[in-house]
């Protein structure tokens, strides 16, 4: 990882509200997350994550950065939102115990993932899609972004910064994570988990097909608690979707209390 790679964190709202961190997909950072952070504001302190491209770290690397990061701001304790890849890391964080979990939400994400040959074929695609490929099409999830958000300047400039952040480096350590997710199976971890879980999906979700991870987790999850398909929405639920996901995702968070 080069020297100006790093994790990032940052931390919205007080301390006295009930604390959230947000653990991004695939991507590995906050610019997509920010219509939801509105969203929810007042109701959580909300801590979000850049991972750094690391083209060498594994998951309990990960797992591990994020807890030196809560403990250096003396974050304790609260609920862990896995957002697609980084639910790969929530299991390892609920394994390692290191940060006192109050539960955990699954937005678009997995045990073990259940089409492992499609990831693996994904690995390769983003390994050999021309990068001008990829720019191209998030211009266009761009335009559709600004649409739905209508004129949030806030939502702009973020998906602006998004934009910028995919280079080759960011290519390659996206292909890292996915190598990362066809190798990764916490299904013990998940066994073992009693703390209370939630699951949220779009309904229109081809990258993780959700009734395989609601049925997984219902049957063989012990702290699972709930589950809620938007219909409406796709893989990334939280950011097309901000309002209902938070206002679903708070209401989870104060029953399990």
């Amino acid at each position: 990882t080069a020297p100006s790679e790093s994790l990032q964190i940052r931390i919205h709202g007080d301390a006295s509200l009930p604390t959230l961190l947000y653990l991004p997909g695939l991507h590995g950072d906050w610019t997509i997350v920010t219509a939801f952070r509105k969203a929810i504001a007042g109701r959580v302190r909300f801590i979000e994550f850049t991972y750094p491209r690391s083209l060498d770290w594994s998951l309990d690397d990960y797992a591990a950065a994020i807890e030196t990061a809560l403990a250096a701001n003396g974050i304790e304790h609260g609920w862990l939102l896995g957002e697609s890849f980084s639910s790969q890391i929530l299991w390892p964080l609920l394994r390692r115990a290191k940060f006192c979990a109050d539960g955990a939400i699954i937005a678009g994400g997995f045990v073990r993932h259940p089409l492992v040959w499609a990831v693996r074929c994904a690995e390769h695609l983003a390994r050999g899609v021309p990068l001008t490929w990829i720019t191209s099409a998030l211009f266009f999830y761009a335009r559709i972004a600004r649409w739905r958000q209508h004129a949030d300047p806030d939502v702009h400039a973020s998906i602006g910064e998004f934009i910028a952040r995919r280079t080759e480096l960011d290519r390659a350590a996206a292909a890292h994570r996915l190598r990362l997710i066809a190798h990764h199976d916490p299904r013990d971890t998940a066994r073992a988990t009693t703390l209370p879980v939630f699951f949220l999906s779009g309904f229109f979700d081809p990258i993780v097909p959700w009734p395989f991870v609601r049925h997984w987790l219902a049957y063989h999850c012990p702290g699972f608690r709930a589950s809620r398909i938007l219909p409406f929405s796709h893989h990334a639920v939280l950011s097309v979707s901000p309002k209902k996901s938070a206002d679903l995702i708070a209401t989870w968070m104060r029953s399990a209390v």
